[in-house]
């Protein structure tokens, strides 16, 4: 690995391993002011009471608070050069070229999520064998409101339809009228999921819009992997600079997933020992 080695000791709420990652110094880390910075740890031990659940819960919507002005505040120039710079890295990865299976969220300019718009394009163009492995895409539509989604199988972007948030989503059906096939019955399983969210630190922790639908899959897929005996795939979120917040700040319970590695307008950052064995 280049560059210095740090360790990142986390609470048994979130691993109980240690991790290593490459300190980037060109990386920006955000810190929020005292008055939006978590003041309450997090337990050491997996049972919380509610007075701190709710604690926790108040904090989280705090960062998010101070997350969604600070994105929405990015310079529209900013945004474009750090999109290219982040799909073009991903792709560009011998992991994810290596990848055959995977799921991945479609962005949404609203949301000012990360673009993923480039990598669909080119799963989807089934490029040369040769030179990028054939890969199978699953992408999420949510199934309710009671933070419950599924990750179904699409072929062409054309697969894809508006939902009542003007948000991309498979539609359940193909153009033939067959059910489209779910991740959760598939056969073989997931290389990497490709993660929006909010915020991120490079202890793996990750902040969601506060709908819990990707930590509640994210635990019934590892779930299923575990049931099989399937290798735990790779978890990656992509981030612009604003969203990677200082070791600690974000608050999490022991339902929220950690992440295995960022990428970033810098670089790929992995985290987990997963991460660092395979990237």
């Amino acid at each position: 690995m280049i560059g210095a080695r740090v360790f990142c000791i986390t609470t048994a709420l979130q691993r109980s391993s240690i991790f290593f990652f490459p300190k980037i110094s060109t990386r920006p880390v955000y810190r929020l002011s005292p008055a939006t910075r978590p003041v309450v740890a997090m337990s050491t031990t997996t049972s919380i009471n509610q007075d701190e659940l709710d604690s926790i819960f108040k904090q989280k919507r705090v960062v998010r608070s101070t997350l969604r002005k600070s994105l929405k505040a990015m310079d529209p120039s900013l945004r474009i050069q750090q999109d290219d710079a982040i799909q073009n890295t991903l792709l560009e990865a011998p992991w994810f070229k290596s990848c055959r299976r995977l799921c991945a969220y479609i962005s949404c300019k609203s949301l000012n999520e990360v673009d993923t718009s480039k990598i669909l394009s080119q799963i989807l163009q089934h490029p040369d064998p040769n030179t990028v492995a054939q890969k199978k895409l699953y992408v999420p539509r949510v199934e309710d409101k009671n933070s419950n989604m599924c990750m179904l199988h699409i072929s062409h972007m054309d697969d894809l339809i508006a939902n009542s948030m003007n948000i991309l989503e498979p539609a359940p059906v193909d153009a033939q009228g067959n059910k489209r096939e779910d991740v959760m019955q598939a056969d073989e399983p997931i290389d990497l999921f490709i993660l929006p969210g909010l915020a991120f630190d490079r202890c793996g922790r990750r902040l969601g819009r506060g709908g819990g639908y990707y930590d509640t899959f994210l635990k019934r897929y590892q779930d299923r992997a575990k049931e099989k005996d399937w290798r735990n795939p790779l978890m990656v979120a992509l981030s612009y600079s604003p969203q990677i917040l200082e070791d600690g700040a974000i608050p999490v319970t022991p339902n929220d997933v950690m992440i295995d590695a960022l990428v970033t307008p810098s670089g790929v950052v992995p985290i987990s020992p997963r991460a660092i064995e395979r990237m």
